[in-house]
């Protein structure tokens, strides 16, 4: 195993969920569908939007912060066992194929006010 990168990000829930508000659009841009809604069709709790999006930061800290990610390249999801896991495209992939990048380690944490989230990119 080769760690290509690691990046960290942490996102205060209450502000990240004001800028939600203040900017409907602003969820659509960060997330794709999936990401938004629970299985059961309703939406997602903010704690648990907050989480996916430091790991979205994360990620891209991971592959060296390049110019042109786009937040709807990575999906955040979560496999029954409540590991959670990231789907890379476009973009991302792309950034990811150039560094060598086998696969991703994520973990997700929400407490406290805080969300908070690391990646690691394995080669």
């Amino acid at each position: 195993m080769l760690i290509i990168g690691v990046g960290i990000d942490v996102a205060e829930i209450e502000r990240f969920g004001e800028s939600i508000r203040r900017t409907p659009q602003l969820a659509e841009r960060l997330f794709l569908e999936s990401e938004l809604l629970l299985p059961s069709g309703e939406r997602r709790g903010t704690a648990s939007l907050a989480a996916r999006f430091a790991a979205k930061e994360a990620l891209a800290k991971a592959l060296g912060a390049p110019a042109g990610l786009r937040w709807t390249d990575a999906e955040v999801w979560v496999e029954d066992s409540g590991r959670p896991r990231l789907r890379v495209s476009g973009t991302v992939a792309e950034r990811a194929a150039e560094l060598g990048v086998r696969a991703w380690h994520v973990s997700l944490s929400h407490d406290a006010g805080v969300a908070s989230a690391v990646v690691i990119a394995e080669g």
